[in-house]
């Protein structure tokens, strides 16, 4: 949750969660407002009412199902709602991880890639809300799968019902919500590749922002790179046999901006940056020392190859 003055560059951060409760300060006005947290959500149940009546909103058929949420949790998230409007917040930001409903907890589900959902279009909050979720949808779908649920395939998607971004008309500020991977991913379920890849959607997510409320300063700190995996510097070469997930992780990085990465034919959703070198890293990788005349190095990063990306990709050009 973000409060962004008149300078750009005085921007007051707002988080209400830490890793384990919530901030004091959520935790104390969700205490002492509750009972005002219920009327006024209510009071916006109402009035969203008395729009439809007017013909000022129309409810519409919401394209993806979402889970009912705990009466206690829903409380609390509009307390957020509320205490944005009275705190002057301009945008705020949640921030999600997936999951899809399968016998086997274990196995990977079918849908992979990440979603960002806005205000239905007839919300007050919309418009703005549109503008953000562009320029953070660009940075991340640069470098990661958009969701291919159907329904969410747009990557941006309109909702009417969602609290966290809303519902009811309630929230005054531009109110986005990232479901930012499904949680059975490679990228997520090994600890190392989880590390470096929630660092780099925190980035992407806020060089983003940057790019709407600052977007000279979004280039000086993007620069060459926009990702916090590059510039890199490879040391080992990659084989397939004990490689460094951060080794490969770069490299899958450094080939995606190199344009051969996913291979042709194939998806980002069916080729992610896994930080394991597997049949779409050594596909890519081919037609990347194809392309830098690289011979007797096919699939594996070799000696050549390892120069060619230190070369590119080990500095940053201010």
């Amino acid at each position: 949750m973000n409060q962004i003055s008149e300078a750009p560059s005085l921007v007051r951060s707002m988080s209400a969660l830490t890793k384990t409760a919530w901030t004091p300060e959520f935790a104390n006005y969700f205490k002492s407002s509750w009972n005002d947290i219920v009327e006024w959500q209510k009071a916006n149940k109402d009035a969203l009412r008395e729009l439809v009546k007017l013909d000022g909103i129309a409810p519409v058929v919401q394209p993806v199902y979402h889970n009912t949420v705990n009466p206690s949790v829903g409380i609390r998230l509009h307390g957020i709602n509320k205490w944005a409007n009275e705190n002057n917040i301009n945008i705020v930001v949640h921030v999600h991880f997936n999951d899809y409903p399968r016998k086997n907890a274990s196995v990977a589900g079918t849908y992979t890639g990440f979603s960002i959902y806005v205000p239905g279009g007839q919300f007050f909050n919309s418009t703005s809300t549109k503008a953000v979720a562009n320029t953070v949808f660009k940075r991340l779908a640069k470098y990661n799968p958009v969701s291919n649920l159907r329904g969410e395939r747009s990557g941006i998607i309109e909702e009417q019902d969602l609290i966290a971004i809303g519902s009811n008309n309630s929230v005054d500020a531009a109110s986005l919500l990232i479901e930012y991977a499904y949680i059975y991913e490679p990228q997520l379920v090994d600890p190392k590749v989880r590390e470096l890849y929630l660092k780099e959607i925190a980035y992407e997510t806020y060089i983003g922002l940057l790019d709407f409320f600052d977007p000279a300063g979004a280039l000086v700190e993007a620069k060459t790179f926009d990702t916090l995996t590059l510039p890199y510097k490879w040391n080992n070469q990659l084989t397939g046999k004990n490689d460094s997930p951060q080794d490969v992780f770069a490299l899958q990085t450094a080939l995606i901006l190199d344009g051969v990465y996913p291979p042709a034919g194939l998806s980002s959703n069916e080729c992610p940056r896994t930080g394991k070198l597997g049949p779409c890293t050594r596909s890519a990788l081919q037609t990347f020392q194809h392309k830098y005349d690289i011979n007797n190095e096919n699939g594996i990063a070799g000696p050549k190859t390892i120069e060619t990306l230190n070369r590119i990709y080990s500095a940053r050009t201010l």
